[in-house]
């Protein structure tokens, strides 16, 4: 979350940035909320002190003096006891206004609504002149015997899907080459929680926005997450981390949960949509500078580069518009890879930069050589998810009579497969 003396000193900037971000949130309610508050606190912390100088008094008083102090003490009582019910109902409604506004955007960042109005930065790779009609994903994977979303759908509903065989070795592939590249880069690999306390989901940022997107374990009150950010960011919530230790550069591996409420009937082909999928992600907690800060986004933005690059897929770099950065995020990049299925490239990574909006939230925080506690920054990137990532791979790779050949970075991986053939 925003700083609150940030927003005081700047209520036209944080309104056009939520603005620019298509939230619709409340910024003079806040401001309201935040000198009724104010005003609160200080007269409850001004009745408690009249209140113990009479209590200290009442026993040097006088028999005259006496009664009317303890009346004083018992209606400096009752008014206590109402500015603080009035203070709890306030500081509410102002903590959940607080939530709900976004960070503001760097001003490099487009302003615009939709994907349509993200930025080329570059393009890197040419699709693929194919001689022959090719096929889109979804077929490939049948032919191919590796993708068997009917029997997933009879068991287990809408956007379901199994991957067989060499499709489910093809996923593994490169979960591991992304792990083994972000190992080398100095990340370490962490396995973490699947299910979480709504204070992660709040400490990240995915609540209150993202609820209705995620899934809920009513009986246990617990969250399925939607990636190991979650748990990559929180471990370090409540936390001062000594300046020696920074940056941390943490990676998570995970099965991940999306309700995709609201897509009813959207990317039902295939398996660009579903519930279900595997991620492999960066996370990075840094100190509070923005030089060193973008110096990191380039560096997770890199790795994802670097593993498109030895998958040789095309794919380009887009900075993210204002309406498609998100909540906290001051700043993210995308990288789409060309689906010829869908005749243009489509997301399948996302470099965000936040600044301090997590770490506020999660209460995250350094301390310096002096001794100075600070909020810290953090960052994260979509190494890989998967099945989306096998679209590109599986269109980009595949061959007149209907076989795809393996990538030559995954075929270690692959216990001597390098063509995956259609079945008889």
């Amino acid at each position: 979350m925003l700083d609150i003396k940030f927003i005081r000193d700047n209520v036209d900037l944080v309104k056009q940035g939520a603005k620019n971000k298509r939230f619709d949130v409340d910024i003079d309610r806040l401001m309201e909320l935040d000198v009724l508050r104010r005003e609160l606190i200080t007269e409850a912390d001004s009745s408690r002190a009249r209140r113990n100088e009479v209590a200290a008094a009442i026993p040097q008083a006088s028999k005259d003096e006496k009664p009317a102090l303890i009346e004083e003490g018992k209606t400096l009582k009752t008014k206590i006891q109402e500015l603080e019910v009035r203070l709890t109902q306030v500081t509410e409604e102002y903590d959940a206004l607080l939530l709900m506004v976004p960070n503001v955007a760097l001003d490099e960042v487009p302003i615009g609504e939709t994907d349509a109005d993200n930025v080329t930065v570059r393009l890197v790779g040419e699709p693929k002149k194919l001689d022959f009609a090719p096929k889109d994903h979804e077929e490939l994977g049948l032919t191919l015997g590796i993708l068997d979303k009917e029997r997933a759908i009879k068991f287990a509903g809408a956007r379901s899907y199994l991957l067989r065989g060499p499709g489910a070795l093809l996923e593994l592939a490169i979960t591991r080459l992304a792990m083994d590249i972000l190992v080398e880069d100095g990340f370490e690999m962490i396995l973490g929680p699947l299910m979480v306390n709504e204070s992660a989901m709040k400490g990240t940022g995915f609540f209150p926005y993202g609820k209705e997107d995620t899934y809920h374990l009513e009986k246990d009150d617990k969250y399925l997450i939607g990636t190991s950010e979650v748990f990559l960011v929180s471990l370090n919530a409540d936390e001062i981390i000594d300046e020696s230790r920074l940056p941390i550069l943490v990676a998570g591996y995970s099965p991940c949960f999306r309700r995709e409420a609201g897509s009813a009937g959207k990317d039902t082909r295939g398996v660009y949509r579903v519930h279900q999928f595997t991620k492999v992600e960066q996370v990075v907690v840094c100190k509070n500078d923005p030089n060193e800060s973008r110096a990191l986004h380039e560096r997770i933005l890199g790795n994802a580069e670097k593993l498109m690059q030895r998958l040789e897929l095309p794919y380009r770099v887009a900075l993210a518009c204002t309406g498609e950065i998100g909540l906290g995020q001051v700043l993210k990049h995308e990288i789409e890879t060309w689906m010829p299925s869908r005749e243009g490239y489509f997301e399948t990574h996302s470099c965000s930069s936040l600044y301090d909006y997590q770490a506020r939230r999660s209460q995250i925080r350094w301390r310096d050589s002096d001794g100075k506690i600070h909020f810290c920054y953090t960052l994260n990137n979509t190494m890989i998810a998967s099945p989306r990532i096998l679209i590109p791979l599986l269109e980009n790779y595949q061959n007149a009579d209907g076989s795809v050949t393996v990538p030559e970075a995954l075929r270690p991986y692959m216990h001597g497969i390098e063509r995956l053939e259609p079945k008889s």
